[in-house]
């Protein structure tokens, strides 16, 4: 019996543990977000016009293009075994990790603009929310282009097969989370009136 095969579900039962709580931790700041604005509508709304919707619009089309990448990647890895997948793979994979890097480059601007506002955590409500939401994602950004960048490397390497791709799955899965969590981010903090 391949011991390797052994490991993988433990893998992938801990990544779903890990977004089940992340989602929830989320779904909870989500909720808390929402009884603060009803109770203060004006300011919030008034707050979120100081928000440029180009940067969370940009954002939000570069989080999705770099899930597509990391779906290609996998799809790539699952269906084709030559050198040339790996390659076609890794390319999607390094794309994903450059487009994150945009994310964060991007959102730390934005990040910037409000410091030298003037406008902190302290701000109101809706700025309090703004940075805990946001900063929180940021970091899951971050953690998520660590774990694309290991994936491009394996994935360089050829250490990914149809038979043998897990990992890959179990990464790719960590990053559309992040991609879900900014789709409702935007609205909700960008958008929604």
């Amino acid at each position: 019996m391949n011991n390797n095969k052994l490991l993988y579900p433990q893998g992938d039962f801990a990544i779903w543990i890990i977004i089940y709580i992340e989602l929830v931790t989320f779904g909870l700041f989500f909720i808390g977000f929402a009884f603060a604005r009803n109770e203060q509508i004006e300011i919030f709304n008034n707050s979120q016009l100081l928000l440029d919707k180009r940067f969370g619009f940009i954002n939000t089309i570069l989080l999705i293009t770099s899930s597509y990448f990391v779906v290609k990647s996998v799809k790539i890895i699952k269906t084709i075994n030559t050198q040339e997948s790996f390659t076609d793979a890794s390319v999607y994979l390094i794309n994903a990790v450059g487009l994150g890097g945009i994310f964060l480059i991007i959102k730390g601007i934005e990040f910037s603009d409000k410091y030298s506002a003037g406008i902190n955590l302290s701000t109101n409500s809706f700025f309090m929310f703004y940075f805990i939401l946001t900063i929180f994602h940021f970091m899951h950004v971050i953690l998520g282009i660590i774990i694309l960048y290991n994936l491009y490397q394996n994935t360089k390497l050829g250490l990914y097969t149809k038979e043998n791709h897990r990992g890959l799955e179990t990464g790719a899965s960590y990053w559309h989370m992040v991609d879900l969590l900014w789709i409702i981010l935007f609205p909700l903090i960008y958008i929604i009136r």
